[in-house]
């Protein structure tokens, strides 16, 4: 276990050459969304630079990009911490996360083809692997990819570009709940890839609508426990 509290062969090699900085911050922001680096927890810029293989200063800019779009607090003279979300925040996230993905449902309803039916069921098919493995990594991976899907097949590219932006903090928030979520959140996959198929855009609605809400009461519960 490394001193800032990562798992060993957790943090993510930086290949070179490219902006640097901009490769600090997506490895800090991947860490992050995975909860590799918890909430609250206090991130040592030496120690962080030391793990990366990188000198401080990508590490101080990434931190400040971090801190800038919401994912870090900089406290004066206590240093950076992994921000800790309050329950008004994910509430606001996650009824905007689930306004979008109802409406990326309905619209894949109407457009999706076999390839793209077929698609959802071998990521759903996976999903249901992962979690039979207890992989809880693999299956908020698969869960993230199962969801875009559904978006690519939507096929609004606007739509797509706003839940992109919502993207990383919805699997955030995912993350601590997913064993709990376990095999339902499949089960829940499997009716919503037979409502696109039959080309049923209210149920597909319907059903997207309760799968993330779902997902939302479940997070309220985990962090109320």
């Amino acid at each position: 276990m490394l001193s800032t509290g990562l798992p060993q062969g957790s943090v993510p090699k930086l290949e070179r050459p490219g902006p640097l900085r901009d490769r600090v911050y997506e490895a800090l922001l991947e860490l992050i969304t995975t909860r590799a680096l918890q909430p609250g927890q206090h991130l040592v810029e030496s120690e962080l630079a030391g793990h990366l293989g990188v000198s401080r200063q990508p590490v101080r800019e990434a931190l400040q990009r971090l801190n800038t779009e919401g994912w870090v607090d900089l406290r004066p003279a206590q240093g950076a911490f992994v921000h800790e979300p309050t329950q008004e925040e994910a509430d606001q996230l996650l009824t905007v996360r689930t306004l979008l993905e109802a409406e990326a449902a309905r619209l894949a309803a109407l457009n999706a083809d076999k390839a793209g039916t077929d698609a959802l069921e071998e990521l759903c098919a996976e999903g249901e692997k992962a979690v039979e493995a207890e992989d809880v990594d693999r299956a908020v991976a698969l869960n993230a990819a199962f969801h875009a899907k559904v978006m690519e097949l939507a096929g609004n590219t606007v739509l797509a570009e706003l839940a992109a932006q919502v993207h990383r903090r919805v699997r955030w928030y995912y993350t601590p709940v997913a064993r709990q979520r376990g095999r339902q959140s499949w089960i829940e996959h499997r009716e919503l890839i037979r409502a696109i198929a039959l080309n049923d855009e209210y149920r597909a609605t319907h059903l997207m609508h309760e799968h993330t809400e779902h997902t939302r009461r479940s997070y309220h519960e985990q962090s109320a426990s």
